[in-house]
């Protein structure tokens, strides 16, 4: 059995929402802490780590108590980084994969970095018959949706391949539906992609997104 990839001292944004391998994710960064920590990680062409909060707010209140945050994240890679004006920068992420916290660190202006280990890939499953409905109807709201791109860079556009991997369809399911955050870090922590696939398809079969 091979050893799990292990990265030290990765840099963590603790947010409201989760990042599933393969998402795009537009983050607005102006809090010090991670602005220096951004330029950097793009300078160097390495990642950093999205995690979801349990406890705390995104943006930082003097006098409150430190986040918290789930041991699983994904690593997320810069693809755009803009500076719109002093103290702002954009960025557009990508999720890579997923990682599980071996040990936190909070150093003192408030960044978090962590020792990780790289979870395993979804292994390619190819969607089974009772759950095609998931990719066709997938591939129409992703149709839809990229006609109204306003150019944000964000519109999908599947390949065949894609629309037949059960972990990625299943992926881009849980960042469209409005279900609970912790719904969906309970769907990414899971290994197995048909698994996931299969809860998505009930969730599609209750709201009636999915037709029969």
């Amino acid at each position: 059995m091979t050893q799990p990839l292990t990265l030290s001292s990765l840099p963590l944004f603790p947010l409201n929402s989760v990042l599933f391998p393969d998402g795009v994710l537009a983050l607005r960064v102006f809090e010090v802490r991670y602005l220096d920590m951004v330029r950097k990680c793009h300078h160097a062409g390495a990642p950093f780590g999205i995690v979801v909060l349990t406890q705390g707010k995104e943006v930082r209140q003097a006098g409150a108590p430190d986040e918290q945050f789930h041991d699983i994240g994904t690593l997320a890679f810069i693809e755009k980084l803009d500076n719109p004006q002093p103290g702002l920068i954009t960025l557009l992420c990508r999720g890579s994969q997923r990682f599980r916290i071996t040990e936190r660190r909070h150093l003192p202006h408030g960044l978090w970095i962590a020792d990780v280990e790289q979870l395993a890939k979804d292994l390619a499953v190819s969607i089974p018959e009772d759950l095609l409905t998931t990719a066709t109807t997938l591939a129409q709201v992703l149709a839809s949706l990229r006609e109204r791109d306003t150019g944000s860079g964000t519109a999908v556009h599947p390949t065949p391949a894609q629309l037949n991997d059960c972990g990625w369809v299943a992926n881009r399911w849980c960042e469209l539906l409005p279900i609970p955050l912790e719904l969906k870090q309970r769907l990414m922590e899971l290994d197995n992609p048909l698994v996931r696939l299969e809860l998505v398809g009930d969730v599609l079969e209750r709201t009636g997104i999915s037709p029969s």
